[in-house]
């Protein structure tokens, strides 16, 4: 079951607030998570398409099916996208999980929608010989936004808050576990400003970090219920 955004202390509208899509692809009904903020923001990601930093138009979660065999995700994301009426560069990560069941929670400003499948996890540094072979579908996908500025340093620490946040979420669901093998992130900020601040930290002591790692806990905690 989807969870509800928690209201905010403001009363504003919410600032990551994604369109749910549905299509239909080898006789399996599927879906995704598309947000389309528009220009002004800049974006570090992990995902297939559009990782790295730069100026980003919108971000795709989409679900696919299980086995799923393409050998061009970045093209069929972007193909997705696309048909649902995105435009310019974006960023689409990709999941087994059904992303209708996400997990969504803001925090001070700091927003986080995350989608959790976790049908394969395990600890990051696994044993050498767990380590070869293809992964059977689970992926903890997280998209977060702030409506501040980050410097590039500041952009890569909030991709490494949101990790930590993520994996003290699934320690307190009691899993014993640090993610799954194909798990990915998306930090969204906005484009610096003539004359706005450009914040350098986002460290989870940080006022931007601790509250993206607040609202990504939440949300990650949020999620997992429906996949457990």
């Amino acid at each position: 079951m989807p969870a509800l955004l928690p209201p905010s202390r403001t009363g504003a509208a919410p600032l990551l607030d994604p369109r749910h899509l549905t299509r239909v692809e080898d006789g399996e009904r599927l879906h995704a998570l598309l947000w389309c903020p528009g220009p002004g923001w800049r974006m570090a990601s992990s995902a297939v398409l559009g990782g790295g930093i730069a100026e980003r138009a919108w971000v795709l979660n989409a679900q696919v099916a299980h086995g799923y065999r393409r050998t061009d995700p970045a093209r069929h994301l972007a193909d997705l996208a696309r048909a649902a009426g995105a435009r310019g560069s974006g960023v689409g990560l990709m999941t087994a999980a059904d992303v209708s069941a996400h997990g969504r929670a803001r925090d001070g400003g700091a927003e986080a929608v995350a989608t959790a499948g976790i049908s394969v996890r395990g600890w990051a540094a696994a044993p050498e010989e767990c380590a070869a072979g293809a992964a059977p579908p689970g992926t903890i996908n997280i998209v977060t936004a702030l409506p501040v500025a980050l410097s590039d340093a500041a952009l890569v620490n909030a991709v490494m808050t949101a990790t930590e946040a993520k994996v003290q979420a699934l320690l307190d669901a009691g899993l014993d576990c640090s993610g799954t093998p194909t798990d990915a992130v998306c930090v969204a900020a906005r484009a610096p400003r003539d004359g706005a601040d450009v914040h350098a930290f986002a460290g989870p002591r940080s006022e931007w970090g601790a509250r993206l790692a607040r609202a990504v806990h939440r949300a990650v905690r949020a999620a997992l219920p429906a996949v457990v």
